[in-house]
């Protein structure tokens, strides 16, 4: 294969990397610990749900 030839996968990766919205900034730690603790909790209520389903 020539270095030109783009495979599927690449081709795909580069129009992500071309077409994905960039935020202006990052989102700081104190943020993230907010959204994973958020998700902690969803995930958390959603087994209990599930197992009193079961039960």
């Amino acid at each position: 294969m020539s270095e030109t030839t783009q495979t599927p996968h690449r081709l795909a990766r580069d129009y992500l990397e071309l077409h994905t919205p960039v935020p202006d900034s990052l989102p700081t730690r104190e943020e993230v610990r907010r959204e994973l603790g958020w998700a902690l909790i969803a995930a958390e209520r959603q087994t209990r749900a599930e197992r009193d389903e079961r039960n």
